[in-house]
């Protein structure tokens, strides 16, 4: 219920020019997003770097209105692409398509991730594009396997295992040797398209991980790049340490190397779970996002665990 209800808020304009001008909730939102600058996203990752974990930086923003504000966050995305290349810092860049033109017009869109892809190439980058909510996972499917007929072979998707089409999908991205990062979800989404119960989620985010580890096996074994771009097939997205033991025991099952994994979380959480890992012999990359359209983004935090909300209220309570 209380889910919900946050993700209703994320939605709502309202809601968003009054909390994003409020002092507590843009003190709490520092928890989960790296600054508003690009420059304080490269210093957040060269911290994290410095304990041994990759990032995937994103630029917020989503759901642009009109073809120039497209091409603007186009721009950012490049300057992102140039930035890691020039600083040295290890980390790749996850995009939305929602914020490049998607919903406006497919042509738009597809021009400007092609510049994207094109700069990635150059800078020896790899790009992981977004799943958003269900009502674009179609589309947002169809963009990537445009990439990746046209010869973007450095582009990855997101598979979101609340969804009851996702084993269908991994399926089809198995196939072809896509490389997919694997999450629960955290849209609001019917009950007609999602599993409304966290059990069956969980439970299907088990057994997908599990195609996925199949499919590496049989592709032979494609691990990261030395340069901390490049994932494996497989990335986990998950902060449950539940599906994370789960992955663990699979994976001495099949008998399958710690590369052959990497397991992903979100910029402020779980950090003790992130160095963990590490010193475990995994590979962690971190979510990094950065920019002032932060409240969506910092809504579905709040409702993916009620910790994220205590940490909100108690930011505000003890100003």
């Amino acid at each position: 219920m209380l889910r919900s209800v946050l993700i209703s808020l994320s939605e709502s304009e309202a809601i968003q020019k009054l909390i994003m001008h409020w002092p507590p909730a843009k003190k709490a939102a520092q928890r989960f997003v790296a600054g508003e600058t690009l420059a304080q996203a490269i210093e957040a990752v060269r911290k994290l770097n410095e304990k041994g974990i990759l990032a995937s930086i994103d630029q917020l923003g989503e759901n642009t209105t009109d073809s120039e504000s497209a091409a603007h966050a186009t721009r950012g995305i490049l300057d992102i692409l140039e930035l890691i290349e020039t600083s040295g810092v290890r980390a790749n860049v996850s995009v939305k398509l929602s914020q490049i033109g998607m919903g406006l017009n497919d042509d738009l869109c597809q021009q400007n991730l092609s510049k994207i892809l094109t700069r990635a190439k150059l800078t020896r980058n790899f790009i992981r594009i977004d799943m958003e909510s269900a009502q674009v996972t179609e589309k947002t499917l169809n963009m990537y396997w445009f990439c990746i007929q046209n010869g973007f072979n450095n582009t990855g998707i997101v598979i979101q295992s609340y969804l009851f089409r996702s084993e269908k999908d991994i399926a089809q991205l198995n196939s072809a040797g896509g490389r997919v990062r694997l999450c629960k979800g955290a849209y609001k989404e019917s009950k007609n398209v999602a599993f409304p119960h966290k059990a069956d989620v969980d439970k299907n985010f088990n057994h997908l991980t599990i195609a996925l580890f199949e499919s590496e096996k049989m592709a032979g074994l494609p691990i990261s790049d030395r340069d901390g771009k490049t994932p494996p097939i497989p990335a986990l997205a998950t902060h449950d340490e539940k599906r994370i033991n789960f992955a663990k025991q699979q994976m001495k099952v099949m008998r399958l190397p710690k590369e052959a994994v990497e397991f992903q979380m979100l910029y402020g959480i779980r950090r003790d779970l992130q160095k963990q890992l590490v010193k475990e012999g995994y590979q962690v990359r971190v979510y990094v996002p950065f920019g002032t359209h932060w409240y969506p983004y910092f809504m579905r935090r709040l409702a993916e665990r009620p910790a994220n909300l205590w940490f909100f209220l108690s930011s505000y309570f003890h100003k």
